[in-house]
């Protein structure tokens, strides 16, 4: 059931996915066989819809899906409740804030950052919250969080795997005012 439930998933397939999650509640907490999370999947293969349907079906999101998902509130409470929670990596190695700006959830960012997460954390790949914030395809929210990681400390000259940096990401999304 289980992957049928990703395979649906992947495919955007809200409804499949709702009608699977109302048979079986459970789903909505499944992980798939890299750990992956059920929501992060979803917002992995930006199938935003089915995301947010899944979320909707459960009321324990980790601090990684709510980061993704922008669910502040929730990401507020679970460090308030365990500090680290903000400073650990996920099953995939990425940490909250990566997770946050990523996807463009800018109070998300906000509100780690005023909790002093480190603005250069580096993923296993050397991936950087900066460079997380500039992969993000909506240019208004790339050049938001990105001014607030450069404030908070974000070093714009650091290196992913491959050299790769976030002015290389400025000049990939032709966004001129975020490379200057």
């Amino acid at each position: 059931m289980s992957e049928a439930f990703f395979e649906a998933i992947q495919k955007g397939d809200a409804e499949r996915v709702r009608e699977m999650v109302k048979a079986d509640a459970s789903l909505a907490s499944a992980r798939n066989e890299q750990g992956i999370s059920a929501p992060l999947f979803a917002l992995y293969n930006q199938q935003f819809e089915v995301a947010d349907a899944i979320a909707s079906a459960r009321d324990d999101l980790d601090v990684f899906e709510a980061a993704a998902m922008g669910e502040t509130g929730r990401v507020k409470d679970l460090v308030d409740e365990l500090p680290q929670r903000a400073v650990e990596p996920a099953s995939d190695g990425f940490y909250p804030l990566h997770l946050a700006c990523f996807f463009g959830r800018a109070e998300t960012v906000e509100l780690l950052l005023a909790r002093d997460v480190d603005a250069n954390a580096a993923t296993a790949n050397q991936i950087r919250p900066l460079h997380s914030a500039m992969a993000n395809g909506d240019a208004a929210s790339r050049r938001r969080i990105a001014r607030m990681l450069l404030k908070a400390g974000a070093d714009p000259n650091a290196q992913q795997q491959g050299g790769f940096t976030a002015l290389h990401s400025a000049a990939l999304h032709g966004d001129k005012d975020m490379a200057e």
